[in-house]
């Protein structure tokens, strides 16, 4: 087995996981990851960014909910470089994705651009509790 993941929901897949572990070789890499981000999470993230997008500019230019996206995600404290492209013509973001987030780092972001709009004057359309 080169890959696998196992979600920590009931006893069975545990012992599975305590038994892959048993059988496992020496150096097999093992990562524990807090639960996942929700669907939920995700479409209020984005609806955030949209928000932030259409509203407001930074350093005097606009910016796509994507590029948002990678300020905020650098403010929370995330790693983020802005890499050269190949061809030397712009620059790119590199660093952790959004989409591997935990529920809570997830969590802290959406608050992070929450509290920055308040402070900046955006208005949030999707303020629907995440279940």
């Amino acid at each position: 087995m080169s890959r696998a993941v196992l979600i920590l929901s009931s006893r069975e897949i545990r012992e599975r996981g305590i038994n892959w572990i048993r059988r496992a070789p020496a150096n097999t890499r093992v990562e524990f990851k807090a639960e996942k981000r929700s669907l939920d999470q995700n479409s209020r993230l984005w609806a955030m960014l949209t928000d932030v997008a259409t509203q407001k500019t930074h350093a005097g230019r606009k910016y796509t909910p994507d590029q948002w996206k990678v300020l905020f995600m650098h403010a929370c404290g995330r790693e983020v470089q802005f890499i050269p492209s190949l061809d030397n013509s712009t620059f790119i973001p590199w660093g952790q994705s959004s989409s591997d987030l935990s529920k809570q780092e997830m969590t802290d972001l959406i608050e992070c651009i929450f509290a920055w709009g308040a402070e900046h004057g955006v208005v949030f359309h999707d303020l629907e509790p995440i279940a």
